[in-house]
C-alpha cells in the first residue's frame, strides 16, 4: 500500500458537478437517453465535461476549475445551453431536482461501463436506486492537511447545504414529507456518512492504507461520505446537495461554499473534534426532513437555533470573506430567499398543488432548467 498523494491546487478555486435527469416528452418519465444525448453532444464544442452516470437516464455535467463564481456561472450557462439544444433535437427533456417524482427504480438500466457494472454487481438493487441527482462542490485546498481540516469543519454547515439545495420531496409518486429525500438513498451504502476523525493528512493516509489493505476500497471513489477530501483534484468535495432546478442556483450555492471555506481556512474558528459529530446525524435529519423549517443544535455550546437563524448568523461571520471574493450580493440573495423559507422543494410542492399532476411538475422542472433565466 503506497502513499495517497494530494495534488497541488490553488486554494479556494471552485468546480461543480451536476447530475441531471433525462426524461421523455410524452409523460415526462425518465428515459434511456444518455447514449444518444452524449453522442449528439460529441458533435459540438462546449466547455467543461459531460459524461454518463450510473444509469442510462442520467448524465453528469462537470465544470472547469474557476477562481471566480462569475466565470463559473458563465460556463455553466453555456454548458446548459449545449445540453438543452442537443436534448431538443432528440425530443428529450433535461431537468434538475434531486429525485424524479414518479420513476420506478426497477425500470432503470445500468450504463455499460466497467465501473458501473462492477458497482451493480457489488450493490445489487441499490445501484438502480442510486438514480438520484446531486450537486457536488469542489473547493481547492493548499495541501492535504487543509483538506482534512475543511472536511471536518465544513460538516458543521452540512445542514445549510442540504436545506439550500433541497429539491427531492417526491419519490415513487408520493410526497415523502422530506425536503431532501435523496440523501436517504445515499444512506443505504455501507461507506456513506462522515470521514473518520483523522486530524491531518498523514493520519488519513494511514486510515486509507488500512482500508485498502482490508480490500474494502480501491480508491477515494469508494467512499460516499457527505464531505470528503479529493486528493486527485486537490480539493475538498461537498456531496450533500440535491441538484438545484437551475444552474444559477447551483452556482450561488457553490459561491456560499467558497466564502465559507475562506472563513474557515483563514480564521480557523473550530478545532477538529469528535464533539462536532455528536449532533451531526440529528442536524442532518432535521435539514433533510424540514429544510428551512429545521431546528439545529450547535455542537459547541448545545444551543438551539432555527435554520434561518443559523444561516443569518453564519452569513454575518462570512460576509467579509464573501466581499473579498465578490460574491456577497449573490450569497445575500440566496439567504434572503431562505428567510422566506424558499427552496426548490417548496417550489415543487407548490407546482404539484397547482397542477395536481407529477408529469406537469417534471415538465415545469425541464422549463426551469432548459430555458435561460
Amino acid at each position: 500500500m503506497g502513499e495517497l498523494p494530494f495534488k497541488l491546487s490553488q486554494p479556494l478555486t471552485l468546480g461543480i458537478e451536476l447530475e441531471l435527469q433525462i426524461v421523455n416528452s410524452r409523460d415526462y418519465n425518465l428515459t434511456r437517453g444518455a447514449s444518444d444525448l452524449l453522442g449528439s453532444l460529441a458533435k459540438s464544442e462546449h466547455p467543461g465535461d459531460i459524461k454518463p452516470e450510473i444509469t442510462e437516464s442520467m448524465i453528469e455535467m462537470s465544470s472547469s476549475v474557476h477562481e471566480s463564481h462569475v466565470k463559473l456561472i458563465a460556463e455553466l450557462r453555456t454548458m446548459r445551453d449545449a445540453v438543452a439544444a442537443a436534448a431538443r433535437t432528440l425530443n428529450l427533456g433535461i431537468a434538475g431536482g434531486g429525485t424524479h417524482p414518479f420513476q420506478k427504480w426497477n425500470d432503470r438500466r445500468i450504463y455499460d461501463t466497467e465501473r458501473f457494472n462492477q458497482l451493480a454487481g457489488l450493490y445489487g438493487y441499490l445501484a438502480k436506486q442510486f438514480t438520484v441527482f446531486g450537486q457536488h462542490i469542489h473547493v481547492g485546498c493548499a495541501d492535504g492537511d487543509e483538506a482534512v481540516y475543511l472536511t471536518h469543519t465544513l460538516s458543521r454547515y452540512a445542514p445549510h447545504f442540504i436545506a439550500l439545495s433541497a429539491s427531492s420531496p417526491f419519490q415513487q409518486g408520493e410526497d415523502t414529507l422530506f425536503d431532501s429525500s435523496r440523501l436517504s438513498v445515499i444512506n443505504a451504502f455501507p461507506l456513506s456518512g462522515t470521514m473518520p476523525l483523522a486530524r491531518n493528512w498523514e493520519e488519513f493516509e494511514a486510515y486509507f492504507s488500512r482500508m485498502q489493505g482490508f480490500g474494502i476500497v480501491k480508491s477515494m471513489k469508494d467512499f460516499y461520505w457527505d464531505i470528503r477530501p479529493k486528493p486527485e483534484f486537490g480539493t475538498v468535495e461537498i456531496r450533500v446537495c440535491d441538484t438545484p432546478l437551475s444552474v444559477d442556483r447551483a452556482a450561488a450555492i457553490a459561491a456560499y461554499a467558497q466564502a465559507l471555506a475562506r472563513y474557515l481556512r483563514l480564521e480557523r474558528p473550530w478545532a477538529i473534534s469528535a464533539e462536532a459529530y455528536l449532533v451531526y446525524s440529528y442536524n442532518r435529519f432535521q435539514a433533510c426532513r424540514y429544510g428551512m423549517e429545521a431546528n439545529l443544535i450547535d455542537p459547541c455550546d448545545g444551543s438551539s437555533a432555527s435554520m434561518r437563524q443559523d444561516l443569518a448568523a453564519t452569513f454575518s461571520r462570512i460576509a467579509p470573506h464573501a466581499e473579498e471574493l465578490g460574491s456577497r450580493p449573490l450569497i445575500q440573495g440566496l439567504l434572503m430567499g431562505a428567510q422566506d423559507s424558499a427552496n426548490d422543494a417548496r417550489r415543487l410542492r407548490a407546482r404539484l398543488k397547482e397542477t395536481q399532476s407529477f408529469a406537469d411538475v417534471v415538465r415545469w422542472q425541464c422549463e426551469q432548467w432548459m430555458q435561460p433565466r
